[in-house]
């Protein structure tokens, strides 16, 4: 609730003020991006035009260019109002590791509700919004608890973040189980029939790896980086 100013009362309490020019805001921006994003959601990034925008929240597509100058703000707000999340990713107790993992986990949620994001960010034209830079100073803060040095804090960033949406990208090009099986199929028969070119791969194959979700060489991976981070600060302290 608003507090009102101090000062004189109104001498004349029953003069109301005069119109003001322009039409009243009917929506907000948030409103607006969070129309987007639902259409994002549910039929892609093409599909968010200024045009179906406006007609998602009932105004006219010139109205809509009085809170957006173009799609480019729009898709800015898009991407920064899905970020804005729970930063919380375990006690402050827990080793820097785990939660700087589950940070990752939270992370890679957010591109698969919505997998839009990937091509959002890729062709973003504008800074990131606050909310991205949350996350991006929480994930710094526990590197930071690492004891890595400052610049190479920002390399693990970006490994880390690289690992992330590369795993999403891969399951964004999974496509349905249908068409997996018989990708598999296909690559069961390729292998077996020139065995001896192509060795290593079959005995991957007989392991079952490849009939493994990928979610296992998500964690596989981000241990790996993890563990980096820890060799390049004990060497330090050598």
């Amino acid at each position: 609730m608003a507090t009102p100013k101090s000062g004189r009362a109104n001498p004349n309490p029953v003069e109301k003020p005069g119109p003001t020019r322009g039409p009243r805001p009917s929506v907000s921006r948030d409103q607006i991006a969070s129309a987007a994003v639902r259409l994002a959601d549910k039929e892609g990034l093409a599909a968010v035009t200024m045009q179906r925008i406006a007609r998602e929240v009932g105004l006219t597509t010139m109205a809509l260019y009085r809170y957006f100058p173009s799609k480019v703000e729009v898709v800015a707000l898009m991407i920064d109002s899905v970020a804005d999340s729970s930063l919380y990713f375990g006690r402050p107790s827990l080793p820097w590791g785990v939660r700087l993992k589950k940070w990752a986990e939270c992370c890679l949620t957010i591109y698969r509700e919505h997998r839009w994001l990937l091509e959002a960010t890729t062709a973003r034209q504008s800074p990131m919004g606050p909310n991205e830079l949350a996350w991006m100073e929480a994930a710094l803060a526990m590197l930071a608890e690492s004891g890595l040095e400052t610049k190479k804090r920002y390399h693990a960033f970006f490994t880390i973040i690289g690992h992330v949406r590369g795993h999403a990208t891969f399951e964004r090009a999974g496509g349905s189980s249908a068409a997996e099986k018989e990708w598999m199929r296909e690559l069961t028969r390729t292998l077996q029939h020139e065995p001896n070119r192509y060795t290593t791969l079959l005995e991957v194959l007989r392991s079952g790896a490849f009939s493994e979700t990928i979610t296992g060489a998500f964690h596989f991976g981000l241990d790996c980086i993890l563990d980096g981070v820890r060799a390049q600060v004990a060497n330090r302290r050598v």
